[in-house]
């Protein structure tokens, strides 16, 4: 029975290196896998999902204007898939998340979406709401804190390492960028923590 899956963390939980093990396994099994990532986040190179473990593989790449119902059933005409795999999901809008519970309920087609829960404001992205409401099943990938405790939060740095309260929700970066922190040291880092 297809699902909608919803697998969300903070930064460097390893998403990605799930999803790629995931497409893999469904690979190995002789059952082929369509993946997808969003068009803008080019850090390992256009059309490709890679992990900092090294590992990646070539994908198609959605805008915000990709119509993902279509763009699945014109490759589900070409050759069959088992699974649909999206890498950076929160960077879906609320129509394309409906566009993927279609493929999973009209389509018969799995679809399993990675992507960040909260930015670095703790708010919700568009396409993280949308999957949180709709999704059949949500997995939490967890990472760790510097303290020790579970990372949910994430703080965006400037170039001097300052945490940043204020800019765009969508800013593409990495390690030099962005820390995964509970909430504890997250309010400590944004400096909303009373002594």
């Amino acid at each position: 029975m297809a699902k909608l899956y919803f697998h969300y963390s903070t930064m460097n939980a390893g998403k990605s290196t799930v999803l790629l093990q995931a497409s893999h396994n469904y690979r190995e099994s002789g059952m082929q896998t369509y993946l997808l990532t969003a068009n803008f986040d080019d850090r390992a190179g256009a059309g490709k999902i890679a992990s900092r473990i090294g590992i990646s593989s070539t994908a198609d790449t959605f805008g915000t204007d990709t119509d993902l119902f279509a763009r699945v059933e014109i490759r589900l005409a070409q050759s069959s898939v088992a699974c649909v795999f999206i890498d950076e999901a929160q960077f879906l809008s609320e129509d394309q998340v409906w566009q993927l519970a279609r493929t999973v309920d009209d389509l018969k087609v799995p679809v399993m979406c990675y992507g960040l829960r909260v930015d670095f404001q703790g708010k919700l992205f568009p396409g993280s709401a949308a999957l949180l409401a709709l999704a059949d099943e949500m997995r939490e990938v967890r990472t760790i804190c510097h303290c020790g405790k579970k990372a949910t939060m994430v703080v965006r740095k400037d170039d001097a390492g300052t945490a940043q309260r204020e800019g765009d929700q969508v800013q593409i970066g990495g390690n030099d960028t962005y820390i995964s922190l509970c909430r504890r040291h997250w309010r400590e880092a944004v400096g909303d923590l009373s002594k």
